[in-house]
């Protein structure tokens, strides 16, 4: 059976909109950007293993005060640092009951590290990080709008520092412009210059 194109952005949104409830209302955007992986990595036994270079990639490795932020919440046990990888136990038992299987968890969350058509650069603060994240999880081939409060809870800031943060978006090209419609109370974004939206592939015919 051929994988809908769009399976790891659902599965990302899916995710962010579970953890703005799960966690604190002021964990910063570098603590939900690290709780997005490990629940997306993590096994049946709620642990994950998150790799010393993912973490440098994100600009997150030996950053413990974003661990602890998400420990101080509850949410995950401390980890023991390690010097290729970080293991850590998820203490959210709504983790274990995650479907679908791992493999396409893992692949949503590798999508999630640079995500299509809205990647950022690796100098932009994980405020922005999450931000596109999020944008990008609610773009498909039907347009890229959402929910102006929706995007703000789920990047963790008011619906005035949202702006500001797709402000900073469009400065670096990650987006070419957006807009708030207030008839509707969306926000309209669209991609940079440099980026296209993904098409939606044609089935093949049953065999």
């Amino acid at each position: 059976m051929q994988r809908h194109f769009y399976d790891e952005p659902r599965r990302v949104r899916e995710m962010l909109t579970y953890l703005a409830s799960a966690l604190g209302c002021i964990t910063s955007p570098a603590a939900r950007l690290l709780a997005l992986q490990c629940a997306l990595r993590a096994d049946t036994d709620g642990c994950a293993r998150l790799p010393a270079g993912l973490l440098r990639g994100m600009r997150l490795h030996r950053r413990t005060e974003v661990w602890q932020e998400l420990a101080v919440d509850g949410w995950l046990e401390l980890p023991v640092p390690k010097a290729a990888f970080m293991h850590v136990r998820l203490l959210d038992d709504a983790i274990l009951d995650q479907a679908p299987g791992r493999s396409a968890r893992r692949r949503a969350a590798h999508w999630a590290l640079q995500p299509s058509p809205l990647p950022t650069p690796p100098a932009a603060a994980s405020a922005e990080r999450l931000a596109a994240l999020v944008l990008a999880a609610h773009t498909d081939s039907s347009g890229t709008a959402a929910d102006l409060t929706v995007v703000a809870r789920l990047c963790g800031h008011s619906r005035q520092q949202t702006g500001e943060l797709l402000d900073r978006l469009v400065a670096r090209r990650t987006l070419a412009a957006w807009r708030h419609q207030p008839d509707t109370a969306e926000v309209l974004w669209k991609p940079g210059p440099r980026h296209r939206l993904p098409l939606r592939p044609a089935h093949s015919p049953a065999s």
